[in-house]
């Protein structure tokens, strides 16, 4: 059976495909739109659907439009109520919804040869819940858990995967929100909301909680399952920030009261579903989830023995859990996602064709990894493109900016690169069987979706990476996974005794991450990276500018290369390239 999902209505417009029950490609439209999150989450653009994502899932696995069994859009207009009745101030929530009711009609508009018949609405939390229950590993019983902004009623659900089949458990009604007291805190702060979420998470770890107990008494558990969660005066407790203001002691003492109480709240409701369930297994998903020191402290003293989070935890990932469930209601059996590279690649010949058609200088060293690795030993900065996109937000290893841990100043310098702030903190990217030795908590940590202790021994070490708490958001590599990561890692190590890399997205601040060989190299040459490694090829700043220099044009000519179509030589997984 072959199901597409669609993820359009509120934000990060995303498309995924399943086939027989396995996922075969995934991805957002900001990757091909360029917008970051596609587009704002506000009622006049939910009509707006991933069409550029979807074509491509479908030209990835060889399929039409007319070839699909179902079309998963998730999002359900007939769960849904008037923002009046749910107690939200949108008096144009009803356009948002006058979209969803004809998303069948936009769906054949943009796919020309579906059948409308082929289209199934999915409830927006149970879609989140497929993301999380049927793509984790290790249990075809677990207990899944929920929590964003609003879904078409709620804005939580709690519920059990057993088998193919998922069992809502309990949901929180809105205007109770957790997501949404995020997002009008994230907006008091003077960052952008339902974008900068993350920002006031790096900025809580800055404050103390002293404004917690006040906090307490707008957002708590209710000890049933659910929990209140509205309504907060923001103003009340620190004076709101511009966006061109600098941020004070007491916004970072809100952002870490907020972050403390919603973390006491997740606890509460963790612990509420064991008692039903007694599972072993918890997955996340919805925004919320994305909150890795939340995720943290859920696996630190909840009573679950392991904790999973879907690496697309926000909307985007609900395309890929509204397929994977409506393929597990049809009968198929869901396969664990293979991993979060999802989307697109390029063979090596191809990549060549680009580098040559921007004429840009570039080589083929024999081993791209310890080229990397003796550039970031030199206190370089390298732009890593390589192997399928990654899906989700997190840069894992194929669409990254590297650079040597052992020196401080590298967070300010990234910092600058990006265009960020400069308390945003940076993550290491390690070997799994060397991150026991240095980081402590949840291992392996392959989605960089929880924060781990740093090791006082090694915190002068690698001081670029380690958080001003003394934390670090790490990534593990496996080597069967990621053999290019870990040669690169080992290489790195060889040559500078540091297991460990500085590894953050390769964007700058306000774009999306980059996707294809032309966003790499409008990165590479917009930004002051050292070198570009892409695929198996080295794009070097200083033999680029010295050949602008001496006027050469078309320089990416005198380096011969072999047109392979395999491209298997340098990239991650060997990919040809699709469109």
């Amino acid at each position: 059976m072959r199901v597409l999902g669609i993820n359009a209505l509120f934000h990060d417009p995303a498309a995924a495909l399943v086939v027989d029950g396995t996922t075969v490609a995934a991805t957002e439209e900001e990757r091909f739109s360029r917008r970051k999150h596609g587009k704002r989450p506000v009622p006049f653009s939910a009509w707006e659907l991933p069409e550029q994502a979807a074509r491509w899932c479908l030209d990835r696995a060889g399929l039409r439009p007319a070839d699909l069994d179902l079309v998963a859009y998730s999002y359900d207009p007939e769960l849904a109520a008037p923002a009046e009745e749910l107690g939200l101030d949108d008096p144009w929530d009803a356009l948002r919804q006058a979209y969803a009711q004809h998303a069948a009609g936009f769906l054949t508009t943009a796919l020309p040869g579906l059948d409308p018949e082929t289209v199934r609405f999915v409830g927006h939390h149970m879609a989140h819940a497929g993301s999380a229950a049927f793509a984790a590993e290790g249990a075809e019983t677990s207990s899944v858990l929920v929590l964003d902004g609003r879904g078409e009623r709620a804005s939580h659900l709690a519920a059990r995967r057993l088998g193919d089949r998922l069992e809502p458990l309990c949901a929180q009604l809105l205007p109770e929100s957790l997501g949404l007291v995020y997002e009008e805190l994230t907006e008091h702060l003077g960052f952008l909301r339902s974008s900068d979420e993350f920002k006031v998470m790096a900025l809580a770890s800055h404050g103390t909680p002293r404004m917690a107990a006040e906090l307490r008494r707008y957002v708590h558990p209710t000890g049933d399952g659910g929990f209140r969660a509205h309504g907060v005066p923001w103003a009340e407790l620190c004076p709101p920030r511009a966006a061109d203001e600098p941020w004070t002691a007491a916004h970072a003492d809100l952002a870490a009261s907020a972050q403390t109480v919603l973390e006491e709240t997740l606890l509460d409701l963790v612990r509420w579903l064991h008692g039903r369930t007694h599972d072993d297994l918890l997955t996340l998903a919805g925004g919320v989830a994305l909150n890795c020191v939340a995720n943290s402290r859920i696996a630190r003293e909840g009573p679950f023995s392991r904790v999973w989070v879907q690496p697309a935890a926000g909307d985007a990932g609900t395309a890929l859990g509204a397929a994977l469930l409506a393929s597990a209601e049809a009968g198929e059996q869901p396969v664990p996602m293979p991993g979060a590279a999802l989307g697109r690649a390029w063979s090596d010949a191809e990549l060549a064709g680009h580098l040559k058609t921007a004429a840009v200088p570039f080589e083929r060293p024999p081993d791209i990894a310890a080229a990397v690795a003796a550039t970031l030993a030199d206190n370089g900065i390298v732009a890593w493109f390589q192997g399928r996109s990654e899906y989700g937000p997190r840069a894992l290893g194929h669409r990254s900016l590297l650079a040597h841990p052992g020196h401080a100043g590298n967070l300010e310098r990234l910092n600058d690169i990006k265009g960020r702030e400069q308390f945003r903190p940076v993550a290491p990217m390690v070997l799994t069987e060397r991150s026991g030795d240095i980081f402590d908590g949840p291992l392996p940590s392959p989605y960089m979706l929880f924060v781990h202790d740093v090791a006082p021994a090694w915190r002068d070490r690698i001081p670029a990476v380690v958080h001003v708490d003394g934390t670090a958001r790490i990534q593990t590599v496996d080597r069967r996974h990621e053999p290019l990561v870990a040669r690169m890692l080992e290489e790195f190590e060889r040559r500078t005794g540091l297991p460990v890399v500085v590894n953050t997205s390769l964007n700058t601040a306000g774009r999306p991450m980059v996707d294809t060989p032309r966003d790499a190299l409008e990165c590479f040459g917009s930004t002051p990276v050292d070198l570009l490694a892409i695929g198996p090829f080295a794009v070097r700043r200083s033999e680029l500018f010295h050949a602008a220099a001496d006027g050469v044009n078309g320089a990416a000519s005198a380096y011969p290369v072999e047109d392979d179509a395999g491209g298997a030589a340098g990239n991650a997984d060997g990919e040809g390239c699709v469109r």
